[in-house]
């Protein structure tokens, strides 16, 4: 309504300036200038969609989008914000690819392997610096170290999810490798094998761990793969293309990301509010409270706190690729430090 009234009050300048034109020809200069100011003022007011390509469908993880929804923060910034749901962060980048998007949130992996198959993308910002991925054991087995699971059953959500990927880092590590032992694809419900002692342990995320501890799953054992690893969860990224003639839309959109992880952080029983009416997963406000809260713990690490949420680690990233080329997963070095930038975060306020 405000911005209805606002236009019609634009529009009855613009009509007075012009009468008032014609009926003193002295005036006319005076008058044009007026409307020249006039569509100045309309032209800020024009609002840029902004589509953004998710991993997953809305889920309370990003409670910080739906909060800036609700407050109008995108259209402050003149966006409008469309969220595009996904299965995977494949499907992320394969939006973005494909045009449908222009930017996404996707897991490092897929951009790994959209570059090895040639697609020019540039990564932007990033939303979650900590790896959330781990790999959980019910206590009573006593799985302490990775080579405690040689030879027995270990799940994963599937064998394209990042929980397989990241399973196969601490193996790795551990100087295994997935013929040590045997995998198994539980799906959705890739805590119920572990809970009826159909696997010994299980890879998961930490919000996973938290679900399933919700649900009974006793005490247990982690081990994380950030200290093996500690890949970005996720980032943004976009097509080259897009970052070359979109910028000031980008620029404005990660404002309004960033500002309103910031605000989540001091609020999180607000974002949790604002999940319910969103989010697939946002009907109980206290689970959303904590899931909330287990996430803001991963949206910032020290590097952050000094050059600001966003910030992308260089090096961490060439160590991720170095480590995926020698699991085999990648077959050819991407290079993925060279069309990764921090240039639009250094101009955020």
């Amino acid at each position: 309504m405000k911005k209805f009234i606002k236009k019609l009050s634009s529009a009855f300048l613009l009509t007075a300036l012009t009468l008032s034109a014609a009926g003193c020809g002295g005036a006319n200069d005076e008058g044009q200038e007026g409307v020249q100011e006039n569509e100045g003022v309309a032209e800020e007011q024009k609002i840029e969609k902004v589509r953004m390509a998710s991993w997953s469908q809305p889920i309370v993880e990003q409670s910080n989008l739906y909060l800036a929804e609700e407050k109008g923060w995108f259209e402050e910034a003149g966006l409008e914000f469309e969220y595009i749901p996904g299965a995977g962060g494949g499907d992320a980048v394969r939006n973005i690819i494909a045009g449908n998007a222009d930017i996404a949130f996707a897991n490092v992996e897929a951009i790994l392997l959209a570059l090895e198959q040639g697609e020019e993308l540039r990564v932007i910002y990033n939303i979650y610096p900590k790896n959330v991925f781990n790999l959980v054991s019910l206590k009573e087995s006593n799985i302490q170290t990775m080579e405690d699971l040689r030879g027995k059953d270990v799940g994963v959500y599937s064998l394209a999810s990042g929980t397989y990927q990241n399973l196969l880092v601490l193996l790795h590590q551990a100087g295994m490798t997935k013929e040590d032992v045997n995998i198994v694809e539980a799906g959705v419900l890739n805590f119920g094998p572990l809970m009826n002692h159909q696997v010994v342990a299980t890879a998961a995320t930490d919000t996973g761990l938290f679900d399933a501890k919700q649900k009974g799953l006793g005490e247990v054992d982690v081990i994380e793969v950030k200290d093996v690893l500690n890949t970005p969860a996720d980032v943004f990224v976009v097509t080259e293309k897009v970052f070359q003639e979109k910028q000031d839309m980008l620029i404005r959109f990660l404002q309004v990301y960033r500002d309103s992880v910031a605000y989540t952080m001091e609020h999180p029983e607000e974002a949790a509010e604002a999940a319910v009416a969103t989010a697939i997963d946002g009907q109980d406000v206290e689970r959303n409270v904590e899931i909330i809260k287990i996430r803001n713990q991963t949206s910032t690490n020290e590097d952050m706190k000094e050059k600001g949420l966003g910030w992308l680690d260089l090096e961490i990233l060439k160590e991720v690729e170095s480590t995926y080329y020698d699991l085999g997963l990648l077959n050819d070095r991407v290079n993925i430090d060279q069309i990764t930038t921090n240039e639009l975060v250094q101009q955020l306020r």
